[in-house]
C-alpha cells in the first residue's frame, strides 16, 4: 500500500473489488505515480510578466531621457549658430536674434 495511506485503509483511487481480490490471492498492490504538482504557488507564473512590464517601463524611461538630452543639445547648437551667424535676413527683413551688449 501507499506510505500515505495508514494500515487497514484502502487508497481512494484503488476499486475495493480489486484490492480485496489482491488482499484475498496475495498478489501485490502496487501503486504508481504518474505525476506530481509542484508544492506551493508557481512563482515563474508571476514573475515573468512583471519583469516584462519592467522591461518596458525602463526602456520607455531610457527613450524618454535620450529625447530630453536630444532636445537640449539641439537648442543649444541652435543657439550657438544663432548667436555667431549675427543678424538673419530674408526678402529685405531683417531680425536681429540676438542683442550683444
Amino acid at each position: 500500500m501507499s506510505q500515505h495511506t495508514p494500515p487497514g485503509q484502502m487508497a481512494p483511487h484503488i476499486p475495493a473489488d480489486l484490492y480485496h481480490h489482491a488482499q484475498a490471492t496475495g498478489q501485490p498492490v502496487v501503486i504508481v505515480v504518474t505525476a506530481t504538482t509542484p508544492p506551493g504557488f508557481p512563482w515563474q507564473k508571476l514573475l515573468i510578466p512583471f519583469a516584462i512590464a519592467g522591461a518596458a517601463a525602463l526602456g520607455t524611461w531610457g527613450v524618454v531621457a535620450a529625447l530630453c538630452w536630444l532636445m537640449d543639445v539641439a537648442s543649444h547648437t541652435a543657439t550657438v549658430i544663432a548667436g555667431a551667424a549675427g543678424p538673419v535676413g530674408a526678402g529685405g527683413i531683417t531680425i536681429k536674434l540676438f542683442s550683444k551688449k
